[in-house]
């Protein structure tokens, strides 16, 4: 029997018991009821993938208000309204993206998985609504839903909706993996349903995005690259093929091989952006002193904003645009190869497939080097619902990096 210790006032000395803090209690619980095993939770630090793609998505995301502000202003002037009022409309769905993305990230995969049927019949119900009497015409495409004094794109919902819906099906079929009646031709027809939809709204650009979406998922899938190859090869070859169906679509389509012959007429945006591109220099014009949205850039404060950030801030805010996609897209995929299940690692894979290869279509026609799609840039852009699904994906690729496996 040990001698008891003695403390000075004559008691005998009781070592305190270890604090906990209320995170350390509610880890403990979660154990206890078998949580952390069965959602695989994570008990850890959060690594560095999870602060990053934070730190990126936030940077776009702030960044890109300041130019919808600067970019809008000359245009709400001139339909004869506030110039902040585009801006306002971009803040508060900022608002409902971030309240969205939280909710996202603070769902376990588990009661995602349960929905993924639900939503996909309801987005593809929503697809078929800009046809209906709500539906609204920009550019020559029927792709929104008008609500009163705000616009809704059902495509972007149906981006996430296919590729929650597809992460689902390989997840749970991943031992037939090689089986492609069982795996790759339920996902190419949910891709192709998607894709249809999008081309007879006259949007191009989308129905290669979800492409884009169904490429990364079978990569990640572990589908073999001769099959994942030949359906990029038949993608691009159906997309090259309805670019040209159209005469007004096919002159659109290449006008960028030759965009001084064409700089009058289909290649005029086109042209005007790399006007504005090369006016920026190294240091930029200045927050709110460029030129090209003052009527020669159409769209600048939506799918041409990347031209005014050139033209504003420079060099330097095109190497802030370029770097924050390139670390989404590093830590996003390192977070997918570190997922601790498969379907965690499908989920992330595809969002970053997608906010990668949105963003290059992008830019690359903003800067004439490949044919301009009208897509949005992710996170920067003007657009309500393109920001409010953007910053839901950026939720769930963060709980995906918040409970990656560390060696």
């Amino acid at each position: 029997m040990s001698t008891p210790i003695f403390d000075v006032t004559g008691e005998i000395y009781r070592p305190a018991a270890p604090y906990r803090t209320v995170a350390d209690r509610r880890r403990e619980m979660l154990d206890k009821v078998g949580l952390i095993k069965q959602r695989n939770l994570a008990t850890n630090a959060p690594s560095m993938a999870f602060y990053a793609i934070l730190i990126a998505a936030g940077v776009l995301v702030m960044l890109g208000l300041v130019m919808v502000l600067s970019a809008s202003s000359v245009t709400s002037l001139h339909a004869g309204d506030s110039p902040w009022r585009l801006f306002g409309r971009q803040c508060i769905w900022a608002v409902f993206g971030l309240a969205c993305g939280v909710v996202a990230y603070r769902t376990p995969y588990t009661a995602w998985r349960k929905f993924v049927g639900p939503l996909l019949l309801v987005s593809y119900i929503l697809m078929l609504a800009p046809f209906s009497p709500m539906g609204i015409s920009v550019n020559g495409a029927r792709a929104w839903i008008g609500f009163g004094a705000f616009t809704i794109q059902p495509s972007e919902i149906l981006k996430l909706a296919v590729l929650l819906y597809c992460a689902d099906i390989l997840q749970r079929r991943q031992k037939e993996i090689h089986d492609i009646k069982r795996t790759m031709i339920p996902c190419l027809a949910i891709m192709g349903f998607a894709s249809f939809l999008s081309f007879i709204q006259k949007d191009l650009g989308t129905a290669i995005v979800f492409a884009a979406i169904m490429i990364g998922v079978m990569m990640m899938a572990g589908i073999r690259a001769r099959n994942i190859a030949g359906v990029a090869f038949m993608s691009g070859l159906a997309g090259v093929a309805l670019a040209m169906t159209d005469d007004r679509r096919r002159m659109r389509f290449t006008a960028f091989l030759n965009l001084e012959d064409n700089k009058g007429h289909y290649a005029y945006q086109v042209y005007q952006s790399i006007l504005s591109i090369s006016n920026g220099g190294v240091t930029g014009a200045g927050i709110g002193q460029g030129t090209g949205k003052w009527g020669y850039v159409p769209l600048a404060h939506s799918d041409f904003i990347f031209a005014i950030i050139a033209e504003e801030l420079g060099l330097a805010g095109v190497v802030v645009i370029l770097g924050g996609f390139l670390a989404l897209a590093f830590f996003g995929f390192q977070a997918a190869i570190s997922a601790r299940d498969h379907f965690s690692a499908l989920l992330a894979g595809g969002i970053t497939f997608w906010f990668v290869i949105q963003a290059i279509i992008n830019i690359g026609g903003v800067s004439g080097l490949i044919p301009v799609t009208g897509l949005t840039l992710p996170l920067i852009s003007y657009g309500g619902s393109s920001l409010l699904v953007s910053m839901t994906a950026i939720g769930l690729l963060l709980q995906v990096a918040r409970n990656m496996r560390v060696s």
